[in-house]
């Protein structure tokens, strides 16, 4: 506690730092007044009926900080850039320029990679728009607008879209940690008040078993996560020893720290983006009269948050997501160039390849533990909302593994600060 104390006194005495931590609470209190401006035309009493235990516009809701419980100009919140750059990081596989842009050009190269995601987050935030506005005025809940009211709404709210991604840029380029990841973290944090007082004012104490056993799981949840997220696999690395003139250097000993949640949360947004499509699509077809169509929306409407089909997807997706992410931020062959050319190794393999190979397969195996582990942790409040009826409860699990892995990133990145300027 005295620690944490004395970093709290450190960061108001340094310049710099106060200045990051000003900058990011500021932007977020911007961020909060964006998200109570509502775009035109909506009948509120309706808009409310239609929120209330709607699982799939909850979790609309985390990706958009907030701003589609009230219908905000950002509504659509960070949902398309996150999907620009999923989309834009899997094309880096499939296609060899945009890989030689991502890893070989160096920071030049992952400007102009960023620029092309920023870009795509148009359309993408267009098509999006046009799908949930769509939806929200076959629910009754946009009424009496006229084709040109449609058309601005539709410009708002994508306006609103590429602003916040904007906002989020300049958080991670002038605050601290990641601004898309701070948004989403704001967005949850904000609704905890109302939450608690709905929680307050229908306690029944009929309900405390459930509720201590939900307390406990929360508990678990959370120390897995930390867990796991801050676990390492250190690999022994020895320098050389090198003779230069009459001296000796080298011939010390150190270790790569192999994290073995390489990806943090990444893999969850990713996964969610990604499982909100199917029913985005299947609610815009929800009033067609076509009976082809009507049966692709309830197939469609149906892989919700309830469904075993939608958690063996969510399972599969961040398992998967968390091996790509991993091998696209980490690249073991690079690695192994840069040990050898500063005349390190590892004890027992042969440096180049063979460094690679070998740093590939740990890498390989401690992902599959994190991976697993993360999955499980994603669906497990999906499993005790099948035991419990208890709908909120798959929300309430994705929440707090995105609030407890973008504080723990957070306080890393503020130990870094604090460790550059003692240097």
């Amino acid at each position: 506690m005295q620690n944490f104390w004395n970093k709290i006194k450190l960061i108001w005495t340094d310049t710099i730092l106060r200045k990051r931590v000003l900058f990011v609470l500021f932007v977020l209190v911007i961020f909060r007044l964006l998200s109570t401006i509502p775009i035109p035309g909506i009948d509120a009493l309706e808009l409310s009926r239609f929120l209330t235990n709607n699982q799939f516009f909850g979790i609309l809701n985390i990706f958009s900080g907030g701003g589609l419980s009230n219908l905000s100009i950002i509504m659509l919140g960070v949902g398309p850039y996150i999907t620009s750059s999923i989309i834009m990081q899997l094309l880096t596989i499939m296609v060899p320029a945009l890989k030689k842009i991502y890893h070989e050009e160096g920071e030049a190269g992952r400007k102009r990679f960023n620029q092309y995601s920023r870009l795509l987050t148009i359309p993408l935030a267009a098509v999006q728009g046009f799908s949930l506005l769509a939806i929200l005025e076959n629910q009754n809940i946009l009424i009496n607008l006229s084709s040109f009211d449609k058309v601005i709404n539709l410009i708002v709210v994508v306006a609103g879209s590429i602003l916040l991604m904007w906002i989020g840029e300049l958080v991670s380029e002038f605050g601290i940690s990641n601004g898309v990841s701070l948004i989403i973290f704001a967005g949850i944090v904000a609704r905890l008040p109302s939450t608690i007082s709905q929680f307050i004012f229908t306690f029944d104490v009929s309900q405390i078993p459930i509720i201590l056993l939900f307390l406990v799981a929360g508990i678990l949840i959370v120390a897995g996560v930390v867990l796991v997220t801050e676990a390492e696999r250190p690999i022994p690395v020895t320098y050389a020893k090198r003779v230069r003139g009459m001296k000796m250097y080298g011939g010390g000993s150190t270790y790569l720290p192999l994290r073995v949640n390489q990806a943090g949360v990444i893999p969850i947004i990713f996964a969610l983006s990604i499982l909100l499509f199917p029913q985005i699509i299947g609610n815009l077809l929800a009033n067609s009269t076509n009976s082809i169509l009507m049966a692709i929306s309830k197939t469609l409407v149906a892989f919700s948050q309830t469904s075993l089909l939608y958690a063996v997807f969510y399972f599969i997706l961040v398992f998967l997501f968390t091996y790509f992410y991993t091998a696209v931020t980490f690249d073991p062959e690079a690695l192994s160039i840069n040990l050898q050319k500063n005349g390190a190794f590892v004890p027992g393999v042969r440096p180049g390849a063979s460094t690679s190979v070998y740093i590939s397969k740990v890498l390989s195996r401690i992902t599959l533990l994190g991976a697993s582990f993360l999955g499980f942790i994603a669906i497990l409040p999906l499993i005790m909302q099948r035991i419990t009826g208890i709908s909120s409860l798959a929300l309430g699990g994705t929440t707090i593994l995105i609030v407890v892995s973008v504080v723990l990133d957070l306080i890393k990145k503020v130990d870094a600060q604090i460790s550059m300027r003692e240097y």
